[in-house]
């Protein structure tokens, strides 16, 4: 299951996503973690210091290995220069799957062990210096989305992802990614806005958003929540001393985690499941395609100097059991 949490800078996003993937961790799933916020800071929720942190290799400076590899033999990518963050998959592409080895987890990924099993994290790359004044960050986040373009998972698999905060995410096809998304809000007129944009701009989609209510202390902010997002609030999430210690650099074992804490993440998790079924590959292709179409249109086609609409595959599909090209 691919699933993105969302929500605004200082929502808890990063720490509900770091807490949902030690929770499946710790159910023994296979987890792929990535985060695709350019301010990044799901690694320490994960327990990695600063050096550690800081020693991950970066997605973005990794785009032409990425390239390189999930173009494999596919005859209408001629080349890694004509690939964009939206090129779709075809005939003779590679595909990447959650329990496999790969060269782009070799150079990409990174074990990292939690209480009760063991994740991959990847991570798109923090703004540098060298950026300023030349860059826009979603030249790194596309390498994320190219991953996802080409990402077979099924069942009890999961990838997990961090987004950018706010309705930065809509900056490119990346929303649609995902079977569901989480929107983590807080009990605030601030707190839901995010949440509105998202309702909003998704609405043509399909998107499976449910609200997670961050913070909540009582009674009053559940109704709070309740009335301005209704049906959409999944659950909530209060305060939480075992939160505080990790955030301190003390992180108790997870299996101390508040009981009511610990179901609300069950609840996320059945809620994921739960989509499985709901899944139609068929709009997921067209919506890839309907995204590549029109990044080739804006900017794509201009600045490779090729027609990026050829490399659009009409009779392939993206499912389960396609046999990986070599």
């Amino acid at each position: 299951m691919k699933i993105a949490f969302v929500g605004k800078g200082g929502s808890g996003k990063t720490t509900l996503s770091s807490l949902f993937i030690r929770h499946l961790a710790a159910t023994g799933a296979p987890v792929v973690a990535i985060d695709a916020d350019i301010n990044q800071h799901l690694a320490a929720a994960l327990g990695l210091d600063e050096d550690e942190a800081a020693a991950l290799p970066a997605m973005g400076e990794r785009l032409r290995l990425i390239k390189d590899y999930l173009r494999g033999s596919n005859p209408r990518i001629a080349s890694a220069e004509t690939m964009i963050k939206t090129t779709p998959p075809g005939e003779g592409s590679r595909l990447l799957r959650v329990r496999e080895n790969n060269p782009v987890y070799d150079a990409c990924a990174r074990p990292v062990e939690l209480d009760g099993g063991v994740v991959r994290l990847m991570v798109t790359g923090s703004f540098t210096d060298a950026d300023l004044g030349v860059a826009c960050y979603h030249s790194k986040t596309g390498a994320v989305e190219l991953c996802l373009n080409h990402l077979v998972d099924g069942r009890d698999e999961y990838v997990v992802v961090d987004m950018t905060a706010g309705s930065d995410s809509f900056a490119s096809g990346m929303f649609t990614r995902f079977d569901i998304t989480f929107l983590v809000a807080e009990p605030t007129r601030k707190g839901v806005s995010v949440y509105r944009q998202y309702k909003e701009y998704a609405r043509d989609f399909g998107i499976v958003l449910k609200v997670v209510g961050n913070k909540v202390q009582g009674q009053d902010d559940i109704d709070f929540l309740r009335a301005e997002v209704g049906d959409d609030l999944l659950v909530t999430v209060g305060h939480s001393d075992w939160v505080r210690s990790m955030e301190k650099g003390r992180p108790p074992r997870f299996q101390f985690l508040e009981d009511a804490n610990r179901r609300s993440l069950r609840v996320l998790q059945v809620a994921a499941d739960a989509t499985y079924d709901l899944r139609d590959w068929e709009r997921y292709m067209r919506q890839m395609v309907h995204f590549h179409l029109r990044n080739a249109t804006s900017w794509g086609n201009e600045r490779t100097g090729a027609d990026l609409a050829a490399q659009i595959d009409p009779g392939f599909v993206l499912r389960e059991g396609l046999v990986a090209a070599v």
